[in-house]
């Protein structure tokens, strides 16, 4: 505990400067500043006549309207008013919400217009609006929509912030008309949700970015030193006897894939191919809930995942690109306890299928007679259909359910004598089940219950996870108090064996107090983590058995001063210990401050973290923790960052960083160090093409670690060491140097059609000096351990897309998909680069082309016309 105080106290003087750069701004302008601005009101229009959605606004109604003007500006500097005015007008009838806006400017060379693909603002002036149509302040909607006619649209929520993985069926034109623009919007009311009340209010924004200037205004002030964003929106009036439509939508696809793999093996063809179809439905079960169903999904065309060589005791995450996952998922992200990737993820039998081969023996004639092989083993489990039932009702209550269904997997095997072939179960058929009650209170407060289930068929185990969340803030919105209890329960028998699941039950809590509003905000909190908490069947979880302790501050000038537009800056304390036996685990101080320049638009800051001895009880692989550890001496890291002006037809981000130990004076050992840095130059050669390149370098010199693999008793001096010390682990001081190349690339047809393509090289080279082994309580002794553990992992891949949305909703993509990988181990693993790069390009490559055709049914528009 003695490093917790040290650190409180390093914590204490390093936020004296904060404080006293604080009270530089007098306490009247302070408070304004935290203060939401008042909440304007706009009065939309019903119409009855028809409006020709043409980005021209000619008819004679829009003339009509009540006005929107007098934009206020949000960055780079909060609060001045705008000098280009922005006009604003709503109309709606029975089944749509039309926005009509002109953004006049000085002259048309001043109106930023890059094309981008969908939901990417690019270098460009965009209009965007945004709707709280339960009027809760806390969730909502954003549609938006560039000079080019390209459009975004974005959920808003507590869980998933500003979410563009949604995406809705609406339409828009832009047009250039002298040294304006001009923006209209028709929004169908099947895109959102609201109440059957007969007179609406809703929350509403505006948004105008001048990319020109790097500007951005909003109608309803948002001011950046008050927490939330929905909270700080205006009012819709005048929406009067409008009703929640029928939603119902169908969307069929079908699609086909031809793939290749130079196997060049006697039997087994290079080239496959497949066919499939399967829908996605949308269905308005009330003005509230909408059911999302997808029938057979194919998720073949998503980008590929960035695969790493793995040294940690932990798994790696990889972002979701599944769409179906992505979209409309902020309940079911509430707590943090679903991780998307669980569904239709590696089947759990996946690794233990060598260990079900029957051996090879020895003949009666004397010739040993080779046993099975592995023909094929499916890396992914094929889902079935997935739902989500998803809504809000009018007193703010929302209400999410999630289900997906999975088939068997199986692997098949061969016998190496007679050619049989037979099935192993890696994967039964199984249920994956998340429901969420989220109740919206006054005061951007809410109180939430998650609870996660996983049901497999047959002898194994299944899960589940049940979590309490919530938050309570203040009338003013200056301080909250917000906590979670979670609870995991786990029941049956590894899969594959009779050995009960020995983490049957664990809880998860945590507890925090913040000032959350103003320039200077803190949080302090405390959690703990059981040693039997699991919630990794449909959550992620890197390690349990935690209890741990933090607290934070933050000062941030929002307005500009000196040189700059703003600065922001945070330092944050923390401490840990193992919960079971209960020890110390590590303590950590840690810091960061940034700004923006003025005139260039240059954004640059530096980080810094100190780290006392740590304690790594994880790195062993040895459970239940208590007994092994690595131990880490002092170390202390200071990294910068800067990014140039995106404005520009050259950009340029660069990151650096560098990392220091204490002698670790048990064992004669060089100093341990680390140094990272990345260069990333992104090229706009027009405004329809446009390229970025990013290389990453790092190398992390004397590390000591698990030897990744482990031992195996096949080679001698695995099979020594563990006879020698059955009971202690393999360490090793290695050096590990990771290069990753990346380039990507994109032409923009027009705001419906895109091409992109997307290169990636990635190698890592672990090159061992010496091992140890690892005794009970950090005790490490060297040994001489004689095999070649040197490794070097490589993956390439390409991912090239066409897409063209030829209708609202509906789609064809063409994707092309090349990868490869290879994992050199001993005297075949070179630290050298070029000979990597070598290698992966002349490793066989997977191949695999195709096309998917998506077509949006909407009732709405097929249902005959009356009258």
């Amino acid at each position: 505990m003695k490093y917790y105080w040290i650190l409180l106290v390093l914590m204490s003087a390093l936020l004296a400067g904060p404080a006293r750069a604080q009270s530089t701004t007098t306490a009247a302008t302070a408070a304004a500043a935290a203060v939401p601005a008042p909440k304007r009101q706009l009065q939309a229009l019903r119409i009855t006549e028809s409006i020709k959605l043409d980005g021209q606004l000619d008819e004679a109604i829009w003339q009509q309207a009540p006005l929107a003007t007098d934009f206020i500006q949000n960055r780079p500097n909060p609060g001045p008013h705008e000098k280009h005015p922005t006009e604003v007008r709503v109309l709606y009838d029975d089944a749509n919400l039309y926005i009509g806006a002109i953004m006049h400017d000085v002259s048309p060379d001043s109106i930023m217009r890059e094309l981008t693909a969908r939901d990417d603002f690019g270098n460009t002036d965009f209009f965007g609006i945004f709707l709280d149509t339960y009027h809760d302040k806390i969730n909502g909607y954003g549609f938006f929509v560039s000079t080019g006619g390209v459009q975004s649209d974005a959920r808003y929520s507590p869980a998933g912030g500003e979410d563009f993985n949604w995406n809705a069926v609406w339409e828009s034109r832009t047009a250039l008309r002298g040294t304006d623009w001009v923006a209209e919007m028709r929004i169908p009311y099947s895109a959102i949700r609201f109440s059957k009340a007969a007179e609406q209010l809703w929350g509403l924004n505006f948004m105008r970015q001048r990319k020109r200037d790097n500007q951005a205004f909003f109608w309803n002030e948002v001011k950046p030193a008050v927490d939330g964003f929905v909270n700080q929106w205006g009012e819709l009036k005048g929406l009067r006897d409008i009703k929640p439509p029928l939603r119902l939508s169908l969307t069929p696809y079908v699609s086909g894939y031809v793939n290749h793999y130079p196997y060049n093996e006697q039997g087994t063809r290079n080239s496959s191919t497949s066919f499939n179809g399967g829908a996605d439905v949308k269905w308005g079960i009330n003005e509230s809930f909408t059911l999302d169903a997808t029938l057979v999904p194919d998720f073949g065309q998503v980008q590929s995942d960035n695969q790493v060589l793995n040294l940690s005791p932990f798994e790696v995450q990889f972002q979701e690109n599944r769409q179906f996952f992505t979209e409309g998922t902020e309940l079911f992200n509430k707590g943090d306890l679903f991780y998307s990737r669980r569904v239709g993820a590696q089947p759990i039998g996946f690794g233990g299928v060598r260990g079900q081969l029957r051996a090879g023996k020895m003949a009666p004639d004397g010739q040993r007679r080779p046993g099975e092989a592995v023909v094929s083993n499916p890396g992914v489990t094929r889902l079935l259909n997935a739902t989500k039932i998803s809504g809000r009702t009018s007193k703010g209550l929302g209400i999410g359910v999630f289900n997906a269904l999975s088939n068997d997997v199986y692997a098949t095997v061969r016998d190496s004598v007679d050619g049989r072939e037979r099935e192993v179960l890696t994967q039964p058929f199984s249920n994956y089940n998340i429901m969420v009650l989220d109740q919206s209170l006054k005061n951007n407060s809410y109180v939430s219950l998650i609870n996660t289930n996983v049901t497999r068929w047959g002898s194994t185990y299944d899960a589940n996870v049940t979590g309490g969340l919530f938050r309570f803030a203040n009338k003013q919105n200056s301080y909250a108090v917000d906590g979670r209890v979670v609870y995991s329960r786990r029941r049956g028998t590894t899969f594959g064996s009779e050995t009960p699941i020995d983490d049957q039950n664990g809880y998860k809590y945590q507890i925090g107090v913040s000032k959350i509003s103003g320039n200077l905000t803190w949080n302090v909190g405390q959690g703990i983590e059981s040693d039997t908490y699991n919630p990794n069947d449909l959550g992620i979880l890197f390690g349990n058995n935690n209890i741990s302790q933090y607290a934070s501050l933050s000062y941030n000038k929002y307005n500009p001063f000196w040189k700059v537009n703003n600065f922001r800056s945070w330092v944050g304390l923390s401490h840990s210990l193992l919960y079971k036996p209960t020890r110390y685990q590590n303590a950590n101080i840690s810091g960061e401050a940034s700004t923006t320049f003025t005139k260039s638009f240059l954004t640059t800051g530096v980080n810094f973290d100190l780290n006392p001895v740590t304690h790594d009880y994880y790195e062993p692989r040895q459970y239940p923790l208590g007994n092994y550890y690595v131990r880490v001496p002092a170390n202390a890291g200071l990294g910068g960052f800067l990014y140039s002006d995106y404005r520009k037809k050259l950009a340029l981000d660069l990151n650096a960083g560098v990392r220091g130990s204490a002698q670790d004076e048990r064992l004669p050992r060089p100093r341990r160090m680390s140094y990272n840095w990345g260069i990333s130059p992104r090229y706009r050669v027009s405004n329809q093409l446009n390229f970025r390149y990013n290389l990453s370098w790092s190398l992390r010199e004397n590390q000591i670690g698990y030897v990744n693999g482990g031992l195996d008793n096949e080679y001698v001096a695995d099979a020594g060491f563990r006879r020698q010390y059955p009971d202690d682990v393999l360490l090793g001081r290695r050096r590990v140097v990771t290069v990753i190349n990346t380039l990507s690339g994109g032409y923009t047809f027009n705001n419906r059609m895109s091409l992109t393509i997307r290169t990636r090289h990635y190698t890592s080279t672990v090159n061992y000096r010496d091992f140890a082994r690892l005794s009970p309580n950090g005790e490490e002794t060297l040994v001489d351990y004689r095999r070649n553990r040197d490794n070097t992992f490589n993956a390439f891949n390409v991912d090239a897309v066409y897409a063209w949305w030829f209708a609202p909703g509906s789609q064809v993509s063409i994707v092309w998909k090349n990868a490869g990988s290879s994992f050199l181990e001993a005297n075949e693993a070179t630290p050298l680069y070029f000979s990597n790069l070598s290698n992966t390009i002349n490793t066989p490559h997977n191949n695999n082309v195709s096309i998917k055709i998506l077509y949006y049914l909407d009732y709405l528009m097929l249902r005959p016309k009356r009258g």
